[in-house]
């Protein structure tokens, strides 16, 4: 269980605050907006209503005691590079701060952010991969390379082992785990054989997915 604080319960904040707390983790939640403080639902026991570009209140919240500080304002720039720099400046272990802009973190970097999210531009890219590919229900950047998909197996997989189809050989994809009914299998072995309608959930480059899927 880590302690988290986000700071900023637009959307993102707020969907970002909620899986953690499922994840079981100690989540503390912050917002100069009351209305949007008294409509959290009762998941949220740590919430409080402040200015964070005031010094005082980030002093308040004792930022240094937490594992992972988020700073979720979309809309205000100023008011997120102010949060960011407050944070670090009073012991933030790390700082993650959204941003819409590339310049945008470039700015928070030198001020000290740990790392800057661009969730709108994040899901916009993983929208048009998965949309403007054949069979693909599911798709994970992880480099500029290489990225994790979910895709159907050809029918020329059916009934065969893995092994038989010398999978990394000839695809030269990596197989992490087979979904089947909707459920995931991420251990199998050499000997596993493939029936209609499994996924695999692989690691791969997008031009081999796209000539495997071809062949759906």
């Amino acid at each position: 269980m880590k302690s988290i604080l986000v700071i900023g319960m637009g959307r993102f904040g707020r969907h970002l605050s909620e899986k953690f707390i499922a994840l079981k983790n100690q989540v503390m939640v912050v917002d100069n907006n009351q209305k949007l403080i008294e409509e959290l639902p009762p998941i949220f026991a740590d919430s409080s209503i402040g200015d964070c570009t005031n010094e005082e209140v980030i002093a308040s919240l004792g930022v240094s005691s937490f594992d992972l500080c988020f700073v979720t304002i979309g809309e205000n720039f100023e008011s997120s590079l102010i949060i960011t720099s407050l944070l670090k400046k009073h012991g933030a272990k790390y700082v993650c701060t959204k941003a819409n802009r590339e310049i945008q973190a470039e700015i928070l970097y030198k001020i000290g952010a740990d790392e800057v999210v661009y969730p709108e531009k994040e899901m916009a890219f993983r929208m048009a991969t998965r949309f403007s590919a054949r069979n693909v229900f599911d798709y994970i950047p992880l480099t500029e390379e290489y990225s994790i998909y979910e895709i159907p197996i050809p029918r020329s997989w059916e009934n065969k082992t893995i092994a038989e189809l010398q999978v990394l050989r000839k695809y030269r994809i990596n197989i992490v785990g087979v979904k089947r009914g909707g459920n995931l299998r991420p251990m199998f072995s050499a000997d596993f054989v493939f029936t209609s309608g499994d996924h695999i959930v692989t690691v791969g480059k997008e031009e081999d997915i796209r000539r495997l899927t071809s062949k759906s």
